[in-house]
């Protein structure tokens, strides 16, 4: 609605014609719980966002008079402020995740919805073959498959909020990476102001450690079972003996692979134990 950015507050209502008052359905939802008149204005954060101040009136209050949006004039260097403080917190924050993250070995990073970038590690920033910069701040894996999926993931994480972790092959340069992106929601979207998604990234290498069902779930979006038989494949086993300790039948385990194959994007046994081995650094304390 404050698409023109004022440097004063103004009435919404000013910028629309009755009828298209009339027709909003938002409007028509606030209406509907009495409330009527919105004053706006629009703050420009120097890390790009744009902070938006909306105060409402109740329907039998009328319209803001010239006094009450010259008071709140007084008081918009106030509310800047406010917003640019809570910007740079939000980004100490996101700084401070991934600097963690730095410490146990895994290069991350701190992305808006949208895709861009507010903050990376130095072990992410130092992958520069690996992650590229995109325009407007953006970044994109340079594997042609793993980028059309981090790029669908970011897409998807404003509608699903799910886990996703999307497996990137080896080449002569580098070992074979599983990029994780989690969404930042609750609580963790409010200490992180203006970010969404968390990037980690973990080599895949050898590991004698046996992934747990709960993190697989959580990892790849599974169902119980279907994490229980990608446990208990991550060891090694041919499908069969799956099958056989956990009490399913082949088909059955066949059906639950297929699923597994799809959640993690993998197609072959050996890609989806490699891949679920990876997932050992998220799982330390």
């Amino acid at each position: 609605m404050c698409s023109m950015q004022p440097a004063s507050f103004v009435q919404v209502e000013d910028f629309l014609t009755a009828e298209e008052v009339e027709r909003d359905p938002v409007r028509i939802q606030l209406r509907a719980a009495g409330i009527g008149a919105h004053a706006c204005s629009a703050v420009a954060m120097p890390s790009g966002e744009l902070v938006t101040f909306v105060f409402q009136r109740w329907m039998k209050d009328g319209t803001y008079d010239r006094a009450s949006v010259d008071r709140l004039d007084q008081l918009r260097p106030h509310f800047a402020r406010a917003g640019m403080v809570s910007a740079r917190l939000g980004l100490e924050r996101a700084r401070a995740t991934v600097s963690a993250l730095e410490t146990i070995g895994l290069p991350a990073a701190v992305m808006t919805a949208s895709g861009r970038v507010l903050t990376a590690n130095g072990l992410l920033e130092e992958m520069t073959q690996m992650f590229l910069p995109t325009a407007s701040g953006g970044m994109a894996i340079a594997n042609a498959s793993a980028n059309a999926l981090f790029q669908q993931a970011i897409l998807e994480n404003r509608n699903d909020f799910a886990v996703r972790s999307i497996p990137v092959a080896a080449n002569e340069s580098r070992p074979a990476l599983v990029i994780h992106l989690l969404p930042l929601r609750r609580a963790a979207h409010d200490i992180f102001t203006g970010a969404d998604i968390l990037v980690a990234a973990t080599e895949v290498r050898a590991s004698a450690v046996v992934p747990s069902p709960t993190l697989l779930a959580g990892l790849f979006d599974l169902t119980p079972s279907e994490a229980r038989l990608a446990a208990v494949l991550s060891q090694g086993p041919p499908l069969k003996d799956a099958a056989s300790d956990l009490k399913i039948t082949v088909k059955t385990g066949r059906t639950y692979l297929e699923r597994i194959f799809a959640k993690t994007g993998t197609s072959q046994q050996s890609q989806l134990v490699a891949l679920l081995k990876s997932t050992e650094p998220l799982n330390r304390r």
